[in-house]
């Protein structure tokens, strides 16, 4: 390969791109794109015509199952779509939250209430075409976050782990399937 001063090139075995300033022999010095001069083997160099991202566009998919792929991804609709005005209804499922005083219960008494109070809520949503819950529970022993996605599996839903930057790790977020 005959480099020339001024060629765009590519290191073979690391991640420096750069351009031809010199050259010497089989000897090669690139100064790369961040402005450190490096010296090489012209062997140990490629050179770039264009960038990788322009190639792609010219490029022919002829495998079947590649095809496939991209048609059936071009098909695939989003279920849940964000709208700017969407309305998210939040509910702390914290015993404190949900009750003055816990005195005298258990916790069994106390995740049944929870739980309970989830169930209104998702049933309460489904019913006024709410497509988005964040059931707040909390980290703790994990309990009743197992518990409420137990629960989740018998409705018409979808959850996940509700953002991290807003709730931490204490919190589902839940999307309701409409009929439509």
């Amino acid at each position: 390969m005959c480099l020339e001063i001024g060629n765009k090139v590519a290191v073979l075995d690391d991640v420096i791109k750069g351009f031809v300033i010199k050259v010497n022999n089989n000897s090669v010095i690139v100064k790369s794109e961040d402005g450190m001069e490096y010296e090489f083997l012209a062997s140990e160099l490629v050179k770039i015509e264009e960038d990788q991202h322009q190639l792609s566009k010219y490029m022919n998919i002829n495998n079947q199952f590649l095809k496939d792929k991209i048609h059936e991804s071009a098909k695939k609709k989003q279920v849940f779509k964000k709208q700017k005005n969407e309305v998210v209804m939040e509910v702390d499922l914290h015993a404190e939250k949900l009750m003055k005083s816990t005195k005298g219960l258990d916790t069994f008494d106390i995740l049944t209430l929870q739980l309970e109070t989830a169930k209104r809520k998702i049933e309460y949503c489904v019913h006024k075409k709410i497509s988005k819950i964040v059931f707040i529970h909390g980290v703790g022993e994990g309990v009743l976050k197992t518990e409420l996605h137990y629960l989740l599996n018998k409705y018409p839903v979808e959850y996940f782990d509700a953002s991290y930057q807003k709730y931490g790790l204490g919190a589902t977020e839940v999307y309701v399937y409409q009929n439509s």
